[in-house]
C-alpha cells in the first residue's frame, strides 16, 4: 500500500515521517478511502510532511478526512455566515455543559484541519486563514454563550437592568489578534467580559446581582472554550487585559469600564483597545460601548507622545526576549510580526484621533492608509507587507506541526527542513536568507519610526543650554551661554526663562512631562538664538510652550520631530500672529511635520475635497463635533498660507485667493449642515412646479465678494431665498411658514460661523448690508432684493454691488442675483450727481475712519490708500457699465481695474499704477497683521503712491 505514496518531491529526510503517518492512517482505516485520487495523495503527502497535528487527526479520526473531501470543504472557501450556520446545526442536540463541550470541540478539530490543510497546500491566502480562523473562534464564543446564557436564565432568572428595567446579556470584547480578525493558528483569545447595567436577576429560584449572574456565566463559557478534555479543547482563554487585570471581578459593568479607562488607563492599554472588537454577545449595547470608549483609545491631539511609550514597551519586550533567549523568534524578535504591528499601531495611537480613516484593527489595512496619508514612502509600506505577510506565513506553518503556540523557529535538522519545505523551499539555507532579509528590512524601518531623535546635539552641549533651562547655573554663566548662543540681551532672557520653569503649568507636570519638557527647552533655544531677532523669537517661543504645556503631548510632538522643531522657530520668528495662532490652537502644530505641504497652501478644489473627508466621519447630528472640525479645518488652512506668505512661497494675490477659498469652501459646508438640520425638523419648502436646491444663496459683498480676503477679515454676506411670501408651508413633520424656514437658515448660518468654541470662532459676521440695513429681515427673496435694488437702495450700496457675488447655495438663487446685479449696476446714471454721492460717502469715511496723521499713513482709510482705489473702480463701474457690460464680469479691484481701462476709461497707465499701489498696500496690510502692527505706517515710502493715487482720485472724482 506505501508503494502509492507519492514520495519523491519530499526532502529525503521527511519521507520516513510521512510513511510512518501513512501506515498508521492504514492502520486505522482498512482500506485506501475511494476519495484519496492520486492527485489528493500528492496533496496529502505535502501536508502531512509538515504538519503531524493534519496527519494524527486524520489517522484517529479518518472519517474527518473523508467528509472534508468529499463535501468538498478543503477545495472551497466558506462563504460569509457559513461558519456560524454550521456550528448552530451542531450544537442543536446539545442540552447541558458537557454535550455542549464535546460538541464544540469535534466541530473545532474538524475545521482547523481544514484552515490547516488548506493554508499548507496553498489553497488559501493569508487574510483567508486568519479571517476563517477568526470568524470560528466567533462562532465558538458566540454560539456558546447563547446557550449557556439560556441554561443559565433557567438557573438564576433573568438579569435585569436597575435603571431601564430592560432583560441584560453580556457583552463580550475580542482582543489583540481575535478583535482585529487576524487571529493565529494556534493562539490563545484575549477577552473581557461586561455587560450594561447593574441590577438583578428575576424569575429564578432566588435572585443575585447582575454581576454574579455575569460572573458565573463567564466563567461557564470559559469552561466550554478552554478546559482540555479527552476531545481537546475549543480555544485557550486568557482575560487579563480586562481593567485591574486578574485581579478584578471576571465581569464589570459599562460604567466600572468607563470610569477605568477614564481613570485609570495606560498606554499599553491604549495600544490593546486599538484591536477590540465586540465578538459574541449584546452588539448592540457593545457597539455604544466602544463609541464611548473611543476617546480613551484616540486622542483629540496628536499624540506624539505614542512614539515613546511604544519604544519603551519594545524595549521591555527585548529585555523579555534577551532574558528567556527568545532571539530566534518570528514574533516578538528584532524585526518580528510585533515591530510591523507596533509601527502601524503607533500612528493609529498618535494620529487617529484626527483620521477616521486609522481607526480600523487590521494591521495591513492601517498600513495602506499610512502609505496613502504618505506618512511612509510606498517602497517602506510595500516591504513591510510583504514581511509581514511571510513571517504570519511562517508562524502558521510552525503552529501547524503540532497545533502549539509556538513562534519559534527549529533547531534541529529536521525541524528546519519540515519548515523550509512547508514555507517552499528546498532547503534550509536559502530559506533563512529570505527569512532574515525580511527581518533585518523590518527592523531597519521600525529604528527609522522609532528612534530617539538627537536631543542633546553637540552645540547645544558646548553651550550648556540645559544648564540655563534648569537654572543649575549662576545668572553670569547663564548670560554667557545665551550669548553664545546668539542672544543679545541675554542677562534679559534669564528671567521668562525662569518664569516659565517655576510656573504653574509647569510645576504640575507629572514625572514624564516634565522630562519631555526638559528634553525640549535646551532644543529650542538653540534654535531660537540661530534667528536673526532671537531674543524676541524667544519670548514668543516661551509663551507659546506655556500655553501647550499641559498637553505634552504637544512637546512629545517636537521632541520627536527635529523638522517640526525647525518650522515652529522658523514661523515664529517670522511672525508672531502665527505664534499667537499656534498657542491658541496647539492642534495647529501638526502642520509643521511636512514642510512640503506646510508651504504650499491647497486649491479650492483641494480644500473642498479634504474637508468633506473630515466631515464625513462625523455623525450628522453632532453639531459639536462638526463646528470644531470646520474650525481646526479653517485655522489649518490659514497656518499654511500664512507661512507660504511669509516665506515669500506665493504672491499677494494667490494669498487673498486661498484665504477667499477656504472661506468660500466652509460657506459650503456651513450651509450644507445648516440646511440638513432645518429639514430633518421641518421638511423641505416648496418650489413650485421646479425642481430646486434649496431656493437659497449666501451672497458674499466686501473682501469675501472681491476675492480680497485678509487675514483677520470678518465677512460681509446677505441671504436670498426664492420663497415669494405666500405663505406655502414646508412639507416635514413640523412645517412652518417657507419665509421663516429661511430665516431660521440664515440664524443657523450664522450660528454655526460666529460661535465661540474652545477653538474659537469660524469668523465674524457682518449683515448689515442686507436691504435696509440693521432694521431689514435677515433674508430677503430674490423679488424683495430686486424691488429694494430698484426703488429704495443708496449710492453706496449700489457701489457695495460692484463687489459682490454668490459664493454658496442654489444655483437658480445665484441667476436671478446676477440677474439682479446687472439691472443695477448698468442703469445709466447722472454721472455728475453720482460723482458727488460717490465722493461725499468717500470724505465722511475718511473723516470717521482714517487713523492717519503727518507722522503716520492709514494704507485703508488715509488720502490716497485703499479705499481712494476701490471708491475710483466702484465709481467707473457705476457710471460707465451700461455702456460697457463687461465690467460687470468681475468683482475684484485688480481686474476691474483692467477692465476700465479697456473701455477707455482710466488712462493704461494710471490703471498700471493703480494696478501696483494696490498691490503695494495689500501685500503691506497683510505683511502688518502678521507682524500684529496697525496699518498705519510711515509715509515716507509711500508718498509716490500715495501722491499719484490722489491726482488721479482728484481728475475723475473732483474736475
Amino acid at each position: 500500500m506505501d508503494s502509492i505514496l507519492p514520495l519523491e518531491p519530499l526532502p529525503e529526510s521527511l519521507r520516513p515521517l510521512v510513511e510512518c503517518h501513512w501506515n498508521n492512517f492504514l492502520e486505522s482505516v482498512g482500506a485506501v478511502p475511494a476519495c484519496l485520487t492520486p492527485e489528493r495523495l500528492d496533496e496529502l503527502v505535502r501536508v502531512w510532511a509538515v504538519s503531524d497535528f493534519i496527519a494524527q487527526t486524520c489517522i484517529r479520526h479518518p472519517e474527518l478526512l473523508v467528509d472534508l473531501i468529499e463535501s468538498g470543504d478543503l477545495d472551497r472557501p466558506y462563504p460569509e455566515g457559513h461558519l456560524v450556520e454550521r456550528l448552530r446545526a451542531a450544537l442543536d442536540c446539545t442540552g447541558d455543559d458537557n454535550t455542549l463541550g464535546v460538541a464544540l470541540r469535534r466541530f473545532r478539530r474538524r475545521e482547523m484541519v481544514r484552515i490547516a490543510w488548506r493554508d499548507i497546500a496553498g489553497r488559501a491566502d493569508l487574510a483567508e486563514v486568519t479571517g476563517t480562523l477568526s470568524d470560528l473562534a466567533d462562532a465558538c464564543i458566540d454560539q456558546a454563550l447563547a446557550r449557556l446564557h439560556d441554561w443559565h436564565v433557567a438557573q438564576w432568572g433573568e438579569p435585569v437592568g436597575v435603571e431601564s428595567g430592560e432583560p441584560q446579556r453580556l457583552v463580550v470584547l475580542g482582543m489583540g489578534k481575535l478583535g482585529a480578525r487576524e487571529l493565529n493558528f494556534s493562539s490563545d483569545i484575549d477577552l473581557i467580559f461586561t455587560y450594561p447595567e447593574e441590577g438583578e436577576t428575576r424569575g429564578g429560584r432566588r435572585a443575585i446581582a447582575n454581576q454574579e449572574f455575569f460572573i458565573r456565566l463567564g466563567q461557564r463559557l470559559i469552561t466550554a472554550l478552554n478546559q482540555t478534555t479527552a476531545e481537546g479543547f475549543v480555544f485557550r482563554v486568557d482575560m487579563r487585559l480586562r481593567p485591574f487585570g486578574e485581579s478584578s471581578a471576571l465581569a464589570i459593568g459599562f460604567d466600572a469600564v468607563e470610569a477605568y479607562y477614564q481613570v485609570h488607563g495606560r498606554e499599553w492599554e491604549r495600544y490593546a483597545m486599538i484591536k477590540a472588537r465586540v465578538v459574541a454577545g449584546d452588539r448592540e449595547a457593545g457597539a455604544a460601548l466602544m463609541e464611548t470608549l473611543r476617546p480613551f483609545v484616540y486622542r483629540r491631539y496628536i499624540d506624539f507622545g505614542a512614539f515613546e511609550s511604544l519604544r519603551d514597551m519594545k524595549a521591555m519586550i527585548e529585555q523579555e526576549v534577551r532574558r528567556k533567549g527568545m532571539e530566534e523568534n518570528v514574533k516578538l524578535g528584532a524585526g518580528g510580526i510585533r515591530e510591523v504591528e507596533f509601527i502601524g499601531q503607533a500612528f493609529q495611537l498618535i494620529r487617529g484621533g484626527r483620521e477616521p480613516a486609522l481607526r480600523i484593527r487590521p494591521i495591513l489595512a492601517v498600513l495602506a492608509a499610512v502609505r496613502d496619508f504618505e506618512w511612509l514612502p510606498g517602497f517602506v509600506v510595500r516591504e513591510l507587507v510583504d514581511a509581514y505577510t511571510f513571517l504570519r506565513t511562517v508562524e502558521h506553518r510552525l503552529q501547524e506541526l503540532a497545533d502549539q503556540q509556538t513562534h519559534n523557529l527549529p533547531a534541529d535538522p529536521v525541524g528546519r527542513t519540515r519548515l523550509a519545505f512547508a514555507m517552499g523551499f528546498a532547503d534550509w539555507p536559502p530559506f533563512e536568507k529570505r527569512l532574515r532579509a525580511h527581518m533585518q528590512r523590518v527592523h531597519s524601518h521600525f529604528d527609522q519610526v522609532f528612534a530617539a531623535p538627537q536631543t542633546e546635539h553637540a552645540e547645544t552641549d558646548r553651550l550648556d543650554l540645559t544648564g540655563v533651562w534648569r537654572g543649575s547655573q549662576d545668572e553670569t554663566q547663564a548670560a554667557e551661554a545665551l550669548r553664545a548662543a546668539g542672544f543679545r540681551d541675554a542677562e534679559a532672557l534669564i528671567s521668562p526663562i525662569a518664569a516659565l520653569r517655576e510656573s504653574r503649568a509647569c510645576r504640575s507636570l507629572s514625572a514624564g512631562g516634565r522630562g519631555r519638557l526638559d528634553r525640549l527647552m535646551p532644543l529650542l533655544l538653540g534654535a531660537a538664538g540661530g534667528t536673526d531677532n532671537a531674543d524676541e523669537t524667544l519670548r514668543r517661543l516661551l509663551r507659546l510652550v506655556e500655553s501647550i504645556t499641559r498637553r505634552t503631548a504637544y512637546l512629545a510632538l517636537l521632541v520627536e520631530n527635529p523638522v517640526a522643531l525647525s518650522q515652529l522657530v522658523r514661523l515664529c520668528a517670522a511672525s508672531p500672529w502665527i505664534s499667537d495662532l499656534l498657542a491658541r490652537h496647539p492642534l495647529l502644530l501638526d502642520e509643521l511635520l511636512d514642510p512640503r505641504t506646510l508651504y504650499e497652501p491647497p486649491g479650492r478644489d483641494e480644500l473642498a475635497f479634504d474637508l468633506r473627508q473630515r466631515l464625513q466621519g462625523i455623525d450628522p447630528d453632532d453639531l459639536e463635533q462638526q463646528m470644531e472640525v470646520l474650525r481646526h479645518f479653517r485655522h489649518g488652512n490659514v497656518l499654511r498660507v500664512a507661512a507660504a506668505d511669509v516665506m515669500e512661497a506665493i504672491p499677494l494675490m494667490v494669498v487673498s485667493d486661498h484665504l477667499t477659498w477656504i472661506a468660500e469652501v466652509i460657506l459650503d459646508e456651513v450651509l450644507a449642515i445648516a440646511w440638513r438640520h432645518l429639514i430633518a425638523r421641518h421638511g423641505r419648502p416648496p418650489c413650485g412646479e421646479r425642481v430646486c436646491d434649496s431656493g437659497f444663496a449666501i451672497v458674499g459683498y466686501g473682501k469675501l465678494g472681491g476675492i480680497e480676503l485678509g487675514y483677520g477679515s470678518d465677512l460681509d454676506l446677505v441671504f436670498l431665498h426664492s420663497a415669494e411670501g405666500d405663505g406655502r408651508m414646508t412639507d416635514g413633520e413640523k412645517p412652518i411658514d417657507s419665509a421663516v424656514f429661511y430665516a431660521r437658515l440664515a440664524q443657523r448660518i450664522i450660528h454655526l460661523l460666529a460661535t465661540r468654541t474652545a477653538a474659537g470662532a469660524l469668523y465674524e459676521v457682518d449683515i448689515r448690508l442686507r436691504p435696509s440695513g440693521s432694521s431689514g429681515l435677515m433674508v430677503s427673496s430674490t423679488s424683495a432684493f430686486t424691488r429694494y435694488q430698484r426703488e429704495d437702495a443708496w449710492t453706496w450700496e449700489h457701489q457695495a454691488l460692484v463687489r459682490a457675488r454668490v459664493v454658496a447655495g442654489d444655483p437658480e438663487v445665484a441667476e436671478r442675483f446676477a440677474a439682479v446685479r446687472r439691472e443695477t449696476l448698468t442703469r445709466d446714471r447722472n454721472r455728475e450727481l453720482l460723482r458727488t454721492e460717490v465722493r461725499e460717502m468717500r470724505e465722511r469715511m475718511r473723516r470717521e475712519l482714517d487713523k492717519g496723521d503727518e507722522s503716520g499713513f492709514d494704507l485703508k482709510q488715509g488720502s490716497g490708500g485703499i479705499a481712494d482705489i476701490e471708491f475710483v473702480v466702484q465709481y467707473g463701474v457705476l457710471a460707465w457699465a451700461h455702456a460697457h457690460p463687461a465690467l460687470l464680469e468681475y468683482t475684484d479691484t485688480i481686474r476691474l481695474l483692467s477692465g476700465l481701462a479697456g473701455a477707455g476709461v482710466l488712462q493704461e497707465a494710471d490703471t498700471a499704477l493703480l494696478s501696483d499701489a494696490y498691490r503695494v498696500y495689500r501685500n503691506e496690510v497683510h505683511r502688518r497683521t502678521l507682524q500684529e502692527q496697525p496699518a498705519v505706517v510711515e509715509p515716507a515710502p509711500f508718498a509716490e503712491y500715495r501722491n499719484e493715487v490722489t491726482r488721479i482720485w482728484r481728475g475723475l472724482m473732483e474736475p
